[in-house]
C-alpha cells in the first residue's frame, strides 16, 4: 500500500535539509576560507561543487528514474547528504571540502529529481497545485536555516557543530522513507515508452519551456546575489535578507492553490515575470529602506516560477515523464552557472562608471572604517549593483513577451 501522505511528508523533509544546505554553509564560506587559508577562487570553486553535483544528479534521477526506482533515488539522496555532511565535518582542506560538498549536491539533485517524479505521480489532477505546495519548503528551510545560521554565528558557535545541525533532519527523512513502498512513475503507467519519453523531450512545446526554465532560474537565483549586494549597504546582514526574500516567497507558495483557483497556470507565470521586472526596475531606482519595497515585490515575482514551470511541463506533457522534468530542474540550475558570470563584467564596469574624481577603484576598497573613503565606497557599490540590477531586468522582460504568447496559445488551445 502506497502511504501518499507520509512519501509527501519526507519528501518536504529531504528538501527543507536541502534548504540548509545552502542557506548554512553559504553563511560558512567566509569561515571556511580563513580556518582553511583558502583564496577566494578556491572557496568559489568549493561553492560551486554544490551546483554542478546537484545538476548531474538531475540529468541522472530523470532517465534512471523508472530503471532505478524512486526509491533508490531517496536512497542516494540520504547517502549524498549525510556522508557528505560528515566528510565536511571532517574536512581538511581544499580538496576534502570539494568533495563533500560535491557529494551534498548530488543529495541535493536526487531529492530534486525523486519528488518531482514521485508528487507529479501521485497526485495527477493537481500538479501544480502540489509541486507548490512542496516546493514551498524549499524557501521556508531557508528561512529556518538562516534564522539558525545567524543564531549560531551570534554565538559563536564552532562551523563544524553548525554543519553537523544538517544531519538531524537527514536522519529524520530517511527514517520516514524507510520500509515505504513507492509509486511507478505516471510516465509508466500511462504506457509510454522510453523512447517515446526521449521524443516528447524534442517537441517544440517543450524545448520552447526549457528556453523559458533558463531565463526564469536566472532571474530568480542569478540577481539574488545583486540584490544581496544591493541591500547590505541598508546595514542589514546578508543572512537576514536571504530570511526576507525568501519569506516571502514561503506565503508566496502556501497559498498557490488559492491563486490556482483563480487563474491559469500561464496567467500566473506571465503575472510572475511581470512582477519580477518591476521588482528589478524598482530596486534600480530606489535607495534605503524602499529597497526593501522592491526586493518583496520582486520575491513575489519570483516565487512560483520554478514549481509552475515543472507543473506546466506536467500538466501539459506527462509524456516527458521522470526525464522532462529534469531537464527542466538540471536548465534552470545549468543557467545559473552560465549566466551568472555575464553580470559580472557589468557590475565592474558600473563600479568603475559611479567611481568619485580623484579617486581609483583601490583606494576606495582599502579604505578605513567609519571614514569619507569607506562612506564613498558603500556608495559605489550601491550605485553599482542598482544600475547591474536594470540590465538583470532584459530577463523577465522577455518572459513577459514569452509567456504572453504561450497564455494566448493557451486560450486558443493552438498546438505549438
Amino acid at each position: 500500500m502506497i502511504k501518499t501522505n507520509r512519501l509527501f511528508n519526507a519528501s518536504c523533509v529531504g528538501l527543507v535539509v536541502t534548504a540548509f544546505t545552502f542557506a548554512i554553509r553559504a553563511n560558512l564560506l567566509g569561515v571556511l576560507a580563513v580556518d582553511f587559508s583558502l583564496s577566494l577562487t578556491e572557496v568559489g570553486q568549493v561553492a560551486s561543487a554544490a551546483f554542478w553535483g546537484f545538476t548531474l544528479a538531475m540529468f541522472i534521477g530523470g532517465p534512471l528514474c523508472d530503471t532505478l526506482g524512486m526509491g533508490r533515488l531517496y536512497l542516494f539522496a540520504f547517502i549524498g547528504h549525510i556522508v557528505g555532511l560528515i566528510l565536511t565535518i571532517a574536512a581538511t582542506g581544499y580538496w576534502s571540502l570539494f568533495f563533500s560538498t560535491l557529494l551534498v549536491g548530488l543529495g541535493n539533485g536526487f531529492i530534486e529529481s525523486a519528488s518531482y517524479a514521485m508528487v507529479s505521480s501521485m497526485y495527477t489532477t493537481e500538479k501544480a497545485k502540489k509541486i507548490n505546495q512542496w516546493h514551498i519548503w524549499f524557501p521556508a528551510g531557508i528561512v529556518i536555516g538562516g534564522l539558525l545560521a545567524y543564531v549560531m554565528h551570534l554565538v559563536n558557535m564552532p562551523w563544524r557543530w553548525q554543519i553537523s545541525v544538517m544531519i538531524l533532519p537527514t536522519l529524520w527523512y530517511g527514517i520516514m522513507f524507510f520500509g515505504l513502498q513507492f509509486p511507478k512513475s505516471e510516465r509508466i503507467t500511462m504506457g509510454v515508452s522510453t523512447t517515446q519519453m526521449i521524443r516528447a523531450c524534442f517537441k517544440p512545446l517543450f524545448i520552447f519551456m526549457v528556453f523559458c526554465m533558463f531565463l526564469t532560474a536566472a532571474t530568480e537565483l542569478c540577481t539574488n546575489q545583486w540584490i544581496a549586494e544591493l541591500l547590505a549597504t541598508v546595514g542589514v546582514p546578508s543572512i537576514l535578507l536571504l530570511v526576507f526574500i525568501n519569506g516571502i516567497m514561503t506565503i508566496g507558495r502556501a497559498n498557490a492553490s488559492f491563486i490556482l483557483k483563480r487563474i491559469s497556470t500561464t496567467g500566473l507565470l506571465l503575472l510572475s515575470a511581470i512582477l519580477s521586472f518591476i521588482g528589478l526596475i524598482g530596486l534600480g531606482y530606489v535607495d534605503g529602506y524602499l529597497s526593501f519595497l522592491a526586493a518583496g515585490i520582486f520575491a513575489v515575482g519570483i516565487c512560483f516560477f520554478w514549481p509552475t514551470m515543472n507543473g506546466f511541463v506536467s500538466e501539459s506533457m506527462p509524456e516527458t515523464g521522470p526525464l522532462g522534468l529534469s531537464i527542466m530542474g538540471g536548465a534552470g540550475l545549468l543557467s545559473t552557472s552560465l549566466i551568472l558570470p555575464i553580470f559580472s563584467p557589468v557590475y565592474e564596469k558600473q563600479l568603475s562608471n559611479n567611481m568619485p574624481k580623484a579617486n581609483t577603484l583601490n583606494m576606495l576598497k582599502n579604505a578605513l572604517p567609519n571614514s569619507s573613503g569607506f562612506a564613498a565606497w558603500q556608495e559605489v557599490k550601491y550605485l553599482a549593483g542598482a544600475h547591474t540590477l536594470l540590465y538583470a531586468a532584459i530577463l523577465p522582460a522577455v518572459l513577459i513577451i514569452a509567456f504572453t504568447i504561450l497564455h494566448w496559445y493557451k486560450l486558443k488551445q493552438a498546438p505549438l
